[in-house]
């Protein structure tokens, strides 16, 4: 069976022909705007309500439910209808509820730090089964209302374009949430990020650089072979001119390996060019990468030292770690094998 956030409203509509068009409207607003499973939709009699939990089935299922941060940090471990299993955050804050969604069932790109990208590629998810993540999340934050979706949970966004993009409109369109409280986080697959300016949705892009110099970009992230630094930054100024967004970079301070000072003037040069914001994150640890990550003074210094250099910097606020929910962590697919990657320092 189906996930009924797979169907449009016209789709729906078509399934419940024999019911009043009224009735097809309180289902969409109970799914969408509610974000109700069938049985709370007390608006449509009890026998439409188990028709339509027998028409369609939620494509997710709990395999894993655990909390940190005093319960502000939520992370569920989903098994999907083939046996497939992936992560999702949800991150309260005081002025916001996040929820950090998978688009991928692991991931192809390998990035050497990343929890994710050391368990591999099992394959991409589908509309429904990402939509299904937000309105699970949306329902567990109750009574708050989710505010923002990031696709920084398992997986690359973009080479998942198609759903991506689709889960994009459908939560600006049929869940009318603000484009600017939707981001994707890419390791700069350089024509999809093309691509995806032209789509007309004034989303935030937050490309992962860790790197300015190809050598050791490529070593910890292997697509800057295929689309290296300078193909990455031409797409990051066709997104700006298309879009008249900033864009943001992420950057994992790794000891000895990104955190030096010619490290921080290389960002600095990259980062002033495109007028982008730098967010710096403190590697968090995984099985698969014995490197540490660089410590809270040297993270300060490295802040200050881009401050004065005239970037805008902020140190993100790390969430989750004691439970591997942090940035870097989601690894559901498999158990990744423990093993030292030698990088060299940039």
């Amino acid at each position: 069976m189906t996930s009924a956030y797979e169907y449009t409203k016209q789709e729906l509509a078509a399934l419940l022909v024999d019911e009043p068009r009224y009735r097809v409207d309180q289902v969409w607003h109970g799914l969408w705007n509610e974000a109700q499973e069938f049985a709370e939709i007390t608006t449509v009699p009890k026998a439409l309500r188990v028709r339509l939990a027998g028409q369609f089935a939620p494509g997710l299922s709990v395999v894993n439910d655990v909390r940190s941060d005093r319960g502000m940090t939520r992370k569920w471990v989903f098994r999907l209808h083939d046996g497939a299993t992936i992560e999702t955050v949800l991150m309260a804050y005081e002025d916001r509820v996040t929820v950090c969604v998978s688009s991928q069932a692991g991931c192809g790109v390998g990035c050497t730090f990343c929890a994710t990208g050391q368990a591999g590629f099992t394959r991409h998810l589908s509309a429904g089964e990402v939509l299904e993540q937000v309105m699970f999340a949306a329902r567990a934050a109750t009574p708050r209302r989710l505010s923002n979706v990031v696709f920084m949970g398992m997986g690359e966004p973009l080479e998942n374009y198609r759903v991506t993009v689709e889960v994009l409109k459908r939560l600006h369109e049929y869940r009318a949430m603000s484009a600017r409280h939707l981001t994707v986080s890419t390791v700069g697959v350089a024509p999809a990020i093309e691509r995806l300016a032209t789509e007309g949705l004034p989303l935030t892009l937050a490309v992962s650089l860790h790197a300015a110099n190809n050598e050791t970009r490529s070593e910890l992230i292997p697509l800057n072979r295929r689309y290296p630094l300078e193909r990455l930054h031409e797409a990051c100024l066709n997104w700006i001119a298309t879009t008249s967004r900033r864009l943001s970079f992420e950057w994992a301070l790794i000891d000895g390996v990104n955190d030096t000072d010619r490290a921080m003037h290389e960002l600095a040069d990259y980062a002033r060019s495109l007028r982008a914001h730098v967010n710096l994150i403190p590697l968090n640890p995984t099985p698969g990468y014995l490197v540490l990550g660089s410590s809270a003074r040297r993270v300060r210094e490295f802040a200050t030292g881009l401050e004065a250099l005239d970037v805008n910097v902020t140190v993100r606020n790390t969430r989750g770690r004691s439970i591997d929910a942090a940035c870097g962590q989601l690894a559901a697919v498999t158990n990744a094998t423990r093993r030292s990657i030698p990088v060299r320092s940039a």
